[in-house]
């Protein structure tokens, strides 16, 4: 009998099927980003907030777009910038010569995003087979080159102040989406149904589908290999692989849907200039944000993004509550001065990354799992 017993299936404990508690809170804390985007013009129906809304679903799709290269192929890229102010700038120039339609939209978006294509073959045909620094050092030197072109035509680009330009009017908050019985523009949860909510939902939509693409990429034999070359690019190359077309293909698609990405920023924004859509800082952000999130997750993108896009906009708006709260205090409230945000921001970032190394979605799933 006791031999039965320790041998029996049901004495020995399944942990096949069991998923990571870690996991389980990643995918949760995903999911509740994702409806909170959803709604969020229902949620959070003031312009600033709309607007935070709307920034956080196209950088979502841009850091996860540079997630494939970092974190999946072990690419180090400082050009995707470029490729996102390309699908910006070809939107913007194109809706300023044609006027609002979507013609002008999908043309000069289609010009962009063709450009973008274009330039990552020929960086990537031309630098994937050196080595990471020296790839890294010419991604950086394109992007400095494109920064000074957009500031240099200025008859094209705006130079430095850039320029404004009309979108669809299904896109004006001046559109009626629907109409009540004496022709007022029908509320819903007290929020006009406008062009505005057209605006949102069209980038919403679309960052969806991007990012979707992205998980199917991620979830397809392709991604597998990419793995493989990140993790041991001799050995991949030694079982068959062509690791400078697997390098060059996923440079391709990121810079691709980096350029997606910019025309959708294009659109809602209603403006584009070198410091929305090119400057290095932009770049930086996109590095924090991979690296909180975590690198070769993917979900990740959404905690990163979010946290950082949220620290950005509403952590002076905390500390200048936090200052007048402690006024009395010694001390606290100079620290907490609003003007000191980045100081703030700084020592967040730095416990971030010692109490999750891996980022915060790579650390939690890793948490629990059974190998």
């Amino acid at each position: 009998m006791s031999d039965q017993s320790i041998t029996s299936p049901s004495a020995i404990p399944d942990t096949r099927r069991r998923v990571p508690a870690g996991r389980l809170i990643v995918y949760a804390v995903a999911l509740a980003i994702a409806l909170c985007l959803a709604f969020a013009p229902f949620l959070f129906p003031d312009v600033r907030a709309q607007e935070v809304a709307a920034r956080i679903c196209v950088f979502i799709v841009l850091v996860a777009s540079y997630d494939l290269l970092i974190g999946y192929t072990g690419i180090v890229s400082f050009a995707h910038t470029m490729f996102f102010g390309l699908g910006a700038y070809g939107t913007a120039m194109m809706l300023k010569a044609w006027g609002p339609g979507f013609d002008a939209i999908l043309i000069g978006g289609g010009l962009g995003v063709a450009a973008a294509l274009v330039l990552a073959v020929l960086i990537g045909l031309l630098s994937l087979r050196v080595k990471a620094i020296f790839f890294a050092m010419v991604t950086l030197a394109a992007a400095s080159v494109m920064m000074v072109l957009a500031n240099q035509l200025s008859d094209f680009t705006g130079g430095e102040d850039g320029f404004t330009y009309q979108v669809p009017r299904l896109f004006s908050p001046a559109f009626k989406l629907v109409t009540d019985a004496d022709g007022k523009v029908l509320r819903l949860f007290d929020v006009p149904l406008n062009g505005k909510i057209a605006a949102y939902y069209f980038v919403f939509l679309g960052c969806l589908v991007l990012f979707l693409a992205m998980m199917r990429i991620v979830a397809s034999p392709m991604g597998t290999v990419l793995q493989a070359v990140r993790e041991n690019e001799l050995r991949a190359e030694a079982i068959g692989y062509r690791v400078v077309s697997y390098r060059t293909a996923i440079f391709c698609i990121s810079a691709v849907i980096a350029a997606l990405a910019g025309v959708l920023r294009a659109v809602w924004l209603k403006y584009v200039g070198p410091e929305v859509v090119l400057s290095f800082a932009i770049m930086i952000d996109i590095l924090l944000m991979v690296v909180i999130g975590g690198m070769g997750t993917l979900v990740g993108a959404l905690i990163g993004v979010v946290l950082m896009s949220l620290a950005q906009f509403y952590l002076k708006d905390v500390m200048e509550i936090a200052a007048e709260a402690t006024a009395g205090v010694p001390l606290l409230p100079d620290l907490l001065n609003p003007d000191r945000w980045l100081l703030w921001l700084g020592l967040l970032f730095i416990l971030l990354v010692y109490f999750f190394p891996a980022g915060i979605a790579g650390t939690l799933m890793k948490k629990g799992h059974h190998r």
